[in-house]
């Protein structure tokens, strides 16, 4: 589904404060996997997960996703493929909009536009019963603003209206690190459930140890621009909670 071949990606090139931010990597993430990033800061996972979004593009190597190269696509032309869900909980969403129009909008993010909104009872009806789903009694309010809700709302909103437009791809950049603990736990459940559902190629970047050793079939560590270890489903089922603090030292 996902594959890095030779990644290399620097930043400042040639000046004094030069970062070899990714340096040869090679990564293979297949249908309806699972993987957790760990790795302290500056170690080249929010690179990592830009380098597949499209955000940022490589220096050299390949990027290709569901066998298409996109190593020098822009990140609008891998939404096709690729939805993601940020660490503030105000990106990704229109706060002066409802969120039934937020939801819209999702909807049709990778299609074609025309001129019709195309909000039917159908679709408002749906809307609901997916919202009803995380259980935050917010399926009566689709016409409340997304701006005036929780961040921990707006969050568990954007993982559901990521998976509107059939993508193939989920990329979590540290959903949970602006929330407070029961919220980080509803959008953790969410990200899981969706991506089980869905049978989503899921990464996720967290600081966050207990998500790490809780979720996912599989989990690296990244280091200097590099992966370090690379545990797969059976052998992150055999890790520790404990294991996971010692790569910390």
């Amino acid at each position: 589904m996902i594959d890095l071949k030779n990644v290399h990606k620097t930043f400042n090139r040639g000046k004094a404060n030069q970062v070899d931010a990714i340096s040869g990597l090679d990564l293979h993430v297949n249908d309806q996997e699972f993987l957790v990033i760990v790795g302290a800061n500056g170690s080249g996972k929010t690179t990592l997960l830009n380098l597949v979004a499209g955000s940022v593009l490589p220096g050299s190597g390949s990027i290709y996703i569901d066998e298409n190269e996109v190593t020098r696509l822009p990140d609008y032309r891998r939404s096709r493929w690729i939805a993601r869900v940020f660490q503030n909980p105000l990106s990704g969403t229109a706060p002066d909009l409802s969120i039934l129009d937020n939801f819209r909008l999702a909807a049709i993010r990778a299609k074609a536009k025309g001129l019709s909104i195309g909000v039917n009872d159908q679709f408002k009806n749906q809307v609901k019963q997916k919202i009803a789903a995380l259980g935050m009694g917010l399926e009566n309010k689709i016409d409340q603003p997304m701006g005036t809700l929780s961040g921990g709302q707006r969050q568990a909103l954007t993982l559901l209206m990521s998976v509107m437009d059939n993508c193939k791809v989920l990329l979590l950049d540290e959903p949970t690190a602006a929330l407070d603990p029961r919220s980080a736990e509803v959008v953790m459940r969410t990200a899981d459930k969706l991506a089980k559902d869905f049978g989503l190629a899921t990464i996720l970047i967290t600081h966050n140890l207990k998500d790490a050793f809780n979720y996912g079939n599989r989990i690296i560590q990244m280091a200097e621009g590099k992966i370090i270890k690379d545990l797969d489903k059976q052998e992150k089922s055999a890790l520790k909670q404990n294991d996971l603090f010692d790569w910390f030292g």
